[in-house]
């Protein structure tokens, strides 16, 4: 089983999720966002950075690329896809996932790390973790206040479809805690059948003790099972919110 990483002029974490994959043992392959095929991988992933320079709106080229395409088939197939910080905003873009990721409220680029609360398991990027966990990763964005008009936002919420919600250490989300002002304290949701994700946090960034924590890893892990067992909507049946 092989997993692909997208690379688009001005990804910058794509090296960050090759090495993080690789570290637990998967045949981690870098896909160029002029391929028109996901070259046979089990799962796709869409790294941070600042794709096409960010210009327009962050992940608004990129969208048009055509790996985009092939993105596409492979996520109607059920196959997984999951986008990190701007490889999110690309998802949006490319109408992959509901919603947008906008300014900060702050109006400034935010690098630190944060707490967030796994909020269900039925995700291709949850399903090793436990609902109510709380993870400690990285952050580094300027456009990642998550908006979406009612009803959607209510009917993603009911659903199930927000996997992860930024919290306090303790597990309380509260707007102190939030660190851009998303809807909600939304940091991750994905698509309705779970095979399809994205989120702002950087799990790439939190799967070695020296250098910063391990609290990624159950994400990663969880993508590397996903992608080498069930697909599409027995994804949502694969364990409970």
């Amino acid at each position: 089983m092989r997993v692909g990483v997208v690379v688009f002029p001005g990804s910058n974490c794509d090296q960050d999720c090759l090495w993080a994959l690789e570290a637990r043992g998967i045949e981690a392959v870098p896909l160029w966002h002029k391929d028109d095929s996901v070259q046979g991988c089990g799962a796709v992933v869409l790294p941070g950075g600042f794709s096409y320079g960010d210009y327009l709106r962050c992940g608004a080229i990129a969208r048009l690329s055509p790996i985009m395409a092939a993105i596409d088939r492979h996520a109607k197939s059920g196959g997984v896809v999951v986008g990190i910080c701007n490889g999110f905003q690309i998802l949006t873009e490319a109408g992959l996932l509901p919603g947008s990721l906008l300014r900060n409220t702050g109006l400034r680029f935010i690098c630190r790390p944060v707490f967030v609360r796994v909020e269900q398991t039925a995700s291709a990027l949850t399903r090793d973790c436990r609902a109510g966990q709380v993870l400690s990763l990285p952050i580094a964005h300027a456009e990642g206040r998550y908006w979406l008009e009612e009803p959607a936002l209510r009917d993603l919420e009911e659903r199930g479809q927000v996997i992860l919600r930024y919290c306090s250490s303790d597990g309380r989300v509260d707007a102190a805690d939030n660190p851009n002002g998303a809807l909600n304290g939304i940091a991750g949701v994905c698509n309705r059948d779970g095979n399809v994700v994205g989120l702002m946090p950087h799990p790439e960034r939190a799967v070695d003790a020296r250098l910063g924590g391990t609290d990624g890893l159950c994400l990663i892990d969880s993508l590397v099972r996903a992608a080498s067992s069930a697909t599409g909507p027995a994804l949502r049946a694969a364990a409970p919110v």
